[in-house]
């Protein structure tokens, strides 16, 4: 097809024949990798949701990190140990003390 023989007019009507075709072979192709998946689930007897819920292979935040420190000066102060110190962390460590001592 040689585009530079047709109009602008021809252009534009190609053009959205072509978003519109892209779009429906997107949908034709996600229904068959989920069919893909489901047969290959359903041949090694494990269920779609034990497939979802699994959580193998997948990496993420598992929530919130239980403080590992906490300002024997004032207890509403706490650290998880991980990130920047806090500066009341920084001044006990300067003072020559452990950070042991501030354990919880």
């Amino acid at each position: 097809m040689d585009l530079n023989k047709l109009s602008s007019a021809e252009l534009r009507r190609l053009q959205e024949s072509v978003k519109q075709e892209l779009k429906q072979r997107e949908t034709q192709d996600v229904a068959k990798a989920r069919e893909e998946i489901l047969a290959i689930a359903r041949s090694v007897g494990v269920s779609v949701q034990e497939l979802m819920s699994s959580g193998a292979g997948t990496r993420g935040k598992s929530g919130p990190v239980a403080p590992r420190y906490r300002n024997p000066a004032n207890a509403s102060q706490q650290w998880t140990g991980r990130g920047r110190q806090p500066q009341w962390v920084k001044e006990w460590l300067d003072a020559g003390k452990d950070i042991a001592g501030l354990k919880l």
